[in-house]
């Protein structure tokens, strides 16, 4: 792979944190990596700083998972990274499954490619509630921009150079991933999906519990609407 930056967004997450670096450098060793500490309250920070050859961002506030993600974008565009390929710090991604999203976007010339839980692999899939809402997601994708998605909230995902530029500029602060979908395509950017193998976190609890998933939901579909409507002026 060309110079690529992994980017680990990551908040309490100090029992996964390591394992994840880890497996990103016995699997990625050429890959550089960036773990951007989102004000944790647990001992994140310290724990990444254990391993070598490791960059550690720590947020002054709490920004949320799409203040931190694009953090690693503003970094990526300025130290001249060609590609960013974003890892979730609790440990259901597989640092071996990104070789599956560069072959895939090298193959297809996409501009940002999405590992999926749902294409023809065998692999955790998270919670019922979350599945029917990545089903409706599906839907509203192929009625909003004749677009297939499978796995829209995946934060498995690889970006190019033309990808990370766009959305080091604007990226939606909560939930962003469906929404970083709808602005891709309205700037002429192409995506597309690999089927890949997931695991269940390692330790801790998703954000996202069975009471606020209404609230999620509501929250994300607002905000697909939102860039729908929203001018391209309004990244610049």
């Amino acid at each position: 792979m060309e110079k690529t930056l992994a980017v680990i967004p990551a908040f309490n997450e100090q029992n996964n944190i390591l394992k994840v670096i880890r497996d990103i450098q016995t699997s990625l060793p050429e890959v550089d990596i960036l773990v951007i500490n989102d004000c944790s309250a647990d001992n994140t920070s310290a724990t990444a700083k254990l391993a070598t050859g490791v960059k550690v961002v720590d947020l002054p506030c709490n920004l949320g998972i799409g203040g931190a993600v694009q953090t690693g974008f503003k970094y990526a565009r300025d130290a001249g990274y060609e590609y960013m390929v974003q890892i979730d710090g609790d440990g259901q991604h597989i640092a071996g499954e990104v070789r599956k999203l560069a072959d895939t976007m090298a193959r297809t010339g996409c501009d940002m490619v999405i590992g999926s839980r749902f294409l023809d692999v065998k692999s955790f899939r998270t919670t019922w509630a979350r599945r029917c809402g990545i089903k409706i997601f599906y839907y509203l994708f192929r009625l909003l921009i004749q677009t297939k998605i499978s796995d829209s909230t995946s934060g498995f995902r690889l970006y190019n150079r033309k990808s990370i530029d766009l959305l080091s500029r604007y990226y939606a602060n909560d939930y962003p991933e469906p929404d970083a979908i709808i602005l891709l395509n309205k700037h002429g950017l192409r995506l597309c999906e690999v089927g890949v193998t997931m695991q269940p976190r390692q330790n801790g609890e998703s954000s996202i519990t069975l009471l606020k998933s209404p609230y999620y939901m509501a929250k994300v579909l607002l905000s697909i609407f939102c860039s729908c409507t929203r001018t391209r002026g309004r990244t610049g």
